[in-house]
């Protein structure tokens, strides 16, 4: 039987520097500066691992020495798709590694009844279908906007796509993979599950609220 830690598509941290960082975004006093900066630092150590299959390629280059052939990025640059709007708040880390990255926006609201996601805005960078393309959203929870968010890239043409959470739920996780077992999945930490509320438990809290500081 499969189950979310033997998932071959799915990376679960468990980096002591990770694991204490969103030990303070759980803490419910850590207010809203250092929680957005925590989750920039979050997800800048969460790339670090995902980003390490970018292609190389060699290119010359004089040092003050000599010159030499080097390794660079090969490519057309990567795309970062934060699902609006708490994904927003990884996308800063991702750029710190990888500066020259295009940022597409993927906007979808969840209905309060049925906890399903309802899209409202969708732009890509050009040439999407030749991209490696990171999606970012802190919390998956049911898996519903995670899932709609690829299906809106695939359609668009977008390939090679990767998947970052800071916190998820077994259940969301699990449709993600379903739903999508072509894609990586990076999970800073695979919470209990959720309450009747849909919400993810221990969880942190509306990520959206507390990185921009609303209610």
């Amino acid at each position: 039987m499969e189950t979310p830690e033997n998932l071959n598509n799915v990376t679960i941290f468990t980096h002591p520097l990770i694991q204490h960082k969103i030990s303070h975004l759980r803490n419910k006093t850590t207010g809203t500066y250092e929680f957005r900066a925590v989750v920039e630092e979050i997800a800048m150590l969460m790339g670090y691992e995902a980003l390490r299959d970018l292609p190389l390629q060699d290119v010359q280059v004089e040092t003050p020495i000599e010159t030499c052939m080097t390794p660079m990025l090969a490519g057309r640059k990567l795309a970062v798709v934060p699902i609006l709007r708490a994904g927003l708040g990884m996308v800063n880390g991702i750029l710190a590694l990888v500066p020259s990255a295009k940022v597409g926006h993927i906007g979808l609201y969840r209905d309060a009844v049925t906890h399903e996601p309802h899209e409202y805005y969708c732009k890509l960078p050009q040439s999407i279908d030749q991209r490696i393309i990171v999606v970012t959203d802190p919390m998956l929870a049911t898996g519903g906007s995670a899932v709609e968010a690829v299906n809106f890239i695939k359609e668009r043409g977008g390939k090679t796509i990767k998947f970052m959470s800071i916190i998820a739920a077994p259940e969301g996780l699990m449709r993600l993979h379903e739903a999508h077992p072509d894609i990586q999945i990076y999970i800073g930490h695979l919470d209990r599950g959720l309450n009747e509320h849909a919400y993810i438990v221990p969880g942190l809290g509306d990520a959206g609220d507390r990185i921009f500081g609303t209610k």
